[in-house]
């Protein structure tokens, strides 16, 4: 497999390198010095840098002010966006606007894409449904009215940057025939109710509730497969996110065995260190091979001998349980300086849980290749 970026997904890293050059991981907020939400806003300064970058309408057509990039392009940027802790909602906005070019409506189209790919307007997504065990979109039931009108009732809980978004991207599932649709709830809507929930990075999320919220028919998308192919996107995107948390820690980790000296030698000679740093490079090689096949197929459409989803799967486990046991071996070789809270060691620990239990963690991927590899027996 060549996996050679092309000339415009070059340029979409080497402009996502030089925003992400001015972020310093050690100025993050720190939750383990915080008490509830470190922040009540994202970077401001550092989303209009993105948009005036073009970083932020990467996946749009020309047409709505867009690259007319692809999901590889992305995972480009999000990789150098989880170097530095970027607090932004670039995964989730990038990839509502993707979903709502491909299956939104004409009308909504023309009200969202060009204003979310300026930063103007900034989406989110409900990925995690009412427990984050079972599929997200049987957690808010979506029925419609005589009028046409789609009233919404449900919960969906541990929603990113809810209370910073101006809208919300959820599934529901119908009441009549239970197919998968999509829904653009704004967040100061009738009927929509925010109580604040937080991840392990201080970050402040939502419960987002439902009490019988209504929608004209163009916030709605009743395509079936919409659902599944934002759903993709955002855990390939999150697989790009660990990919680039576990190199930077792993190059921490490096410079810091590589000038601690102990018996006169510094710590990254012992044989015992270097075989742990060892194991966590291949780690990450796999992360990153497994994360470019994924992007590929939902790229390209290709076809395989198991659906996309089973690719995404694969690079979900590798990267949840990848991205754990680097920073885990991070703080073992650190010794007690990785917990120092001057040091942004434990920054990266605490994202790294989070993107680990994001959208499933390994055992619930492998469970859905498994029943993947079931329902398509190979050879």
């Amino acid at each position: 497999m060549d996996f050679t970026f092309s000339d415009e997904q070059q340029a979409a890293l080497e402009a996502a390198q030089t925003v992400f050059a001015r972020i310093a991981p050690d100025q993050v907020p720190s939750p383990a010095l915080t008490t509830g939400a470190v922040a009540d806003d994202i970077d401001r300064a550092l989303w209009k840098r993105l948009a005036d970058a073009d970083l932020l309408s990467l996946l749009l057509d020309p047409e709505h002010g867009g690259a007319g990039l692809d999901p590889i392009a992305l995972c480009l940027v999000l990789r150098e966006s989880a170097k530095v802790l970027a607090r932004v909602p670039l995964l989730e906005n990038t990839a509502a606007t993707g979903a709502l070019q491909a299956y939104g409506s004409p009308e909504l189209k023309a009200d969202i894409l060009a204003r979310a790919g300026r930063g103007e307007q900034i989406l989110t997504v409900a990925a995690h449904g009412r427990t984050g065990h079972d599929p997200a979109e049987l957690a808010v039931v979506a029925r419609q009215d005589t009028d046409g009108t789609w009233v919404l009732d449900g919960i969906h809980t541990a929603v990113p940057w809810a209370y910073n978004a101006d809208a919300v991207l959820l599934p529901a599932h119908t009441d009549d025939s239970g197919r998968a649709v999509l829904a653009l709830v704004p967040r100061l809507h009738t009927g929509v109710v925010l109580a604040e929930q937080f991840s392990t990075t201080g970050e402040r999320l939502a419960e987002l509730r439902l009490e019988s919220a209504r929608l004209a028919p163009r916030y709605m998308i009743d395509t079936e497969q919409a659902w599944e192919w934002l759903r993709l996107l955002l855990t390939t995107g999150t697989c790009a996110l660990a990919l680039g948390l576990g190199e930077a820690v792993l190059a921490m980790t490096s410079a810091y065995t590589g000038k601690r000296e102990q018996f006169g030698h510094p710590v990254a000679t012992f044989q015992a260190v270097a075989v742990q740093a060892a194991d966590r490079y291949i780690d990450l090689r796999a992360v990153e091979a497994t994360l470019w096949q994924a992007a590929w197929r939902i790229s390209s459409g290709a076809a395989g001998p198991l659906p996309a989803s089973a690719d995404v799967a694969v690079a979900k486990i590798w990267a949840s349980e990848g991205v754990r046991r680097v920073v885990q071996t991070a703080q073992h070789l650190h010794g007690g300086f990785g917990a120092d809270t001057d040091y942004p060691l434990h920054r990266y620990h605490a994202w790294a849980k989070h993107l680990e239990l994001s959208l499933g963690p390994a055992a619930a991927h492998e469970e859905t290749l498994g029943d993947l590899l079931a329902a398509h027996p190979l050879g």
